[in-house]
């Protein structure tokens, strides 16, 4: 019976050392494998299943032009200015005139009588016909006018009947001219716009500012039927991006963070930022392969492969045939594609930390070689222990059988 035990426990050694990639449990493809089921690598041009490419000084510096930068506002937009100041359908203005002396229309001929040469109108809004009332010039068109514009109508009705007559026109309540500010901010507002103009970090700001850090909050601006884009931290670090609004102009906050997800030889999950640690959010517009890396534990030292680092992406046709990969065959734009890259090696580290990684990147880092083995010593131990217990328990059984 231990004899069969043993060739049997033998020719289960033979099948586990012939098929050991298929038998032994892991959390991923081997770096060998990875490699090997490559149709399309630097130095083949075979059909294309996905690219593998290994990251060198000049592979990295072609990846930086490829960097994508934050979303940022169009020219036409940045080139918008200050807008005019007009007046629109139910705002309220305020008028004073001005005589050059006492004893005209407006000011008494009295000494004493006034407290200067002016006269205060009570402010007004402007009503449905788009007009308001002066007296003694009557209904004067206000509706899409600058104030400079109501103030010569003014003085040119008046200078016939009025001592040198000047006016000062001002806005004093604007219901016409507003903007809206609205998403994923602490307090939604809709306001007028200030007269000397209001930019959009103002508005913003006025809305309680965003819930979320700038890197991942997306500005949407929605003016005249046309949408554009701007990530907050860009419009802070660049202010010809902090546009002035315009009327009608929509300001939208989104939370759009960005993601990427690591496998394999890393600490187990759990062991890092909690139960998700598999999952990773960019906490900056531009990371490094190095630091995506250590934001996710590093490499386990006692089963990582630090030759067999590898990013999975999707890259164009374009950026691969610039860097020498021939994609000629395969029929789609983007192509998948493998970057491998050797951290047992100083020079690795520093190419690493000048890789910047994308939204929805995976990195993977294959097990050591000596894993395998240990895994597979690790089922003969218990396959062993068991075949002894067995015999053990056959003995027993034997010598109570004889004893009896």
């Amino acid at each position: 019976m231990t004899k069969r035990l043993h060739l049997s426990l033998v020719a289960l050694m033979a099948t586990v050392l012939g098929g050991c990639g298929g038998f032994l449990p892991k959390d991923g493809p081997a770096g060998q494998e990875v490699r090997s089921a490559a149709e399309v690598s630097l130095s083949d041009s075979s059909n294309v299943s996905y690219a593998i490419v290994k990251l060198t000084p000049t592979i990295v510096r072609h990846a930086q032009r490829q960097v994508k930068r934050p979303v940022l506002f169009q020219s036409n937009v940045r080139a918008s200015g200050l807008p005019d100041v007009r007046v629109g359908p139910g705002d309220s203005v305020s008028i004073t005139i001005f005589e050059a002396q006492a004893g005209g229309l407006f000011i008494p001929g009295q000494p004493g009588s006034s407290a200067g040469n002016f006269v205060q109108l009570p402010p007004q809004q402007v009503d449905r016909s788009g007009r308001i009332s002066v007296p003694y010039a009557g209904e004067i068109n206000a509706v899409g006018r600058t104030p400079a514009e109501i103030q010569a109508d003014i003085e040119e009705r008046l200078k016939s009947r009025a001592i040198e007559p000047q006016a000062v026109v001002t806005i004093t309540s604007r219901q016409s001219e507003e903007v809206s500010v609205l998403g994923d901010v602490n307090q939604p507002a809709r306001f007028a716009l200030e007269p000397g103009g209001t930019r959009i970090l103002n508005a913003i700001a006025r809305a309680g500012g965003s819930k979320f850090p700038g890197h991942e909050s997306v500005i949407t601006l929605q003016r005249r039927g046309r949408t554009d884009q701007a990530v907050l931290t860009s419009i802070v670090q660049n202010p010809s991006y902090n546009v002035n609004l315009t009327p009608g102009d929509v300001v939208y906050v989104s939370h759009e963070p960005r993601n990427y997800l690591v496998f394999g030889a890393t600490p187990a999950p759990g062991a890092v930022g909690g139960q998700q640690n598999r999952r990773f959010a960019f906490d900056k517009d531009n990371l490094t392969l190095a630091e995506a890396v250590a934001t996710a534990g590093g490499l386990d030292g006692s089963r990582a492969d630090p030759r067999s680092v590898f990013l999975f992406r999707h890259e164009s046709q374009k950026y691969l045939s610039d860097i020498g990969v021939d994609v000629r065959r395969y029929k789609e734009p983007m192509v998948p594609t493998v970057y491998t890259i050797d951290m047992s090696d100083t020079q690795g580290f520093f190419l690493a930390n000048s890789f910047y990684m994308r939204d929805r990147d995976v990195i993977f880092v294959s097990d050591a070689p000596s894993v395998d083995l240990l895994k597979f010593l690790t089922i003969i131990d218990a396959i062993t222990g068991t075949v002894n217990n067995i015999a053990s328990t056959r003995n027993q059984i034997q010598g109570n059988t004889g004893n009896n």
